[in-house]
């Protein structure tokens, strides 16, 4: 398993970790199986989507941000409701297949942090299965 860590610089924002992660497929040696990608966060995720644009990931964190605005009629003391909330909904894992030591993403996919709650310090962690 590794440990990547992540440095954000807004409160919002989508770091594209595709390179790290595949380093660490490489670095692994096993050519066929799971990677699997966990943020140990309760206010930041992780998500695939197209790494062509980056208007792609200013157009869902401006969705995002519209319909879960910062400010609500949230409850917890902390004042960061919105970003749990935007975490919960995109996840905290996913799972890419492993072919021949390459992850298995399509032509236009990459591998994203969510920062929801930032800027901060932040850890993912990538562990692969297989053989």
């Amino acid at each position: 398993m590794k440990e990547l860590c992540i440095s954000t610089a807004e409160r919002t924002e989508f770091t594209d970790i595709t390179a790290e992660v595949r380093s660490v497929v490489v670095k692994s040696g096993i050519k066929n199986g799971i990677c699997v990608v966990f943020v140990p966060h309760t206010t930041a995720a992780v998500t695939i989507n197209e790494n062509a644009d980056p208007d792609v990931q200013k157009d869902i964190l401006d969705f995002l941000n519209a319909g879960i605005p910062e400010r609500g009629a949230y409850r917890h003391v902390e004042g960061n409701s919105d970003a749990h909330i935007k975490a919960s909904l995109l996840g905290s894992s996913l799972n890419v297949i492993v072919k021949d030591a390459e992850l298995v993403l399509g032509t236009w996919q990459g591998i994203y942090f969510c920062e929801f709650d930032g800027p901060r310090e932040r850890k993912v962690w990538v562990d692969i299965i297989g053989k």
